[in-house]
């Protein structure tokens, strides 16, 4: 499959079903197993869940009341100049305080108010989010994203297993298209040769972005390509075959917004 567009309708039907797919996760889930310690340091289930129900309703807001988003993300902005802490007093404080059976209520009370929201996005809508203003289908496709990574965070903390899907085309899109950015996140500049990534997904196709002809490749599993984009696993950890500069870029890669973070280092030696 070569890298074509998609209406917002796809990534909105993809985004509630990803969301579904987290949810049944959740839903069996023993209250005790909601204290459990997931991959991101200091993080435990609750948090991931509460993180994501902040996220949504943030997301709703931008939509909806544009300003009030911004007052919003002034209040995170000054929290992030202040610490970690203060971000997570922000955003995690009141879902921390929730029992596991409120905080899953809350979570779905929140996904289906982004739902409401994104109902009334087209194609060529524009959204402000917290740095310059996104393009409506990217715009939900980071909040894909987002669920998907942090899903993969809590699966891993309980030993469930979230399938992959061919809703990952988004996220390698996503992914792709973020490596300049990755790059001047960190105050350096993306090297000027281009590169092709060629990845096999899930039903077995084959999903292709960047030229034919780029000198720098990257090939391996779409499920393996999301992983390293969103930090959840190094790349030497994965299937993933990339050429030096390709590989330089896959070092840093990151798919998200925010001050530019570190991945995990490689479990294997």
């Amino acid at each position: 499959m070569a890298d074509v567009a998609v209406d917002i309708s796809e990534v909105r039907a993809d985004l509630a079903a990803e969301h579904l797919a987290l949810d049944e996760v959740m839903s069996g889930l023993a209250p005790e197993k909601w204290a459990a310690a997931t991959p991101s340091p200091g993080w435990t289930v609750t948090d991931q869940i509460g993180h994501l129900a902040y996220f949504d309703l943030t997301a709703a807001l931008a939509v909806t009341d544009p300003e009030a988003f911004a007052e919003e993300a002034s209040r995170l902005r000054g929290a992030m100049a202040e610490g970690e802490t203060t971000v997570d007093q922000l955003t995690l404080d009141a879902y921390r305080r929730m029992t596991p059976e409120v905080l899953l209520a809350e979570w779905r009370r929140a996904r289906e108010v982004l739902h409401r929201a994104a109902a009334g996005l087209e194609n060529h809508s524009r959204v402000t989010w917290y740095g310059p203003p996104m393009g409506a289908k990217t715009f939900l496709t980071a909040r894909l994203m987002e669920t998907w990574a942090h899903g993969q965070d809590i699966a891993t903390a309980v030993g469930a297993r979230i399938a992959a899907t061919d809703r990952l085309r988004h996220i390698a899109r996503l992914g792709f298209i973020t490596r300049e950015w990755a790059y001047a996140n960190r105050g350096r500049t993306a090297p000027p040769e281009t590169v092709r990534v060629t990845l096999s997904s899930p039903d077995g196709g084959q999903w292709n972005y960047g030229p034919e002809d780029a000198p720098e490749q990257v090939t391996g599993p779409a499920e393996d390509f999301c992983l390293v984009v969103t930090q959840r696993r190094h790349l030497d950890d994965t299937r993933l075959q990339a050429t030096p500069l390709a590989r330089d870029w896959l070092l840093i890669a990151q798919a998200f917004a925010g001050p530019p973070t570190t991945g995990p280092a490689p479990a294997r030696a």
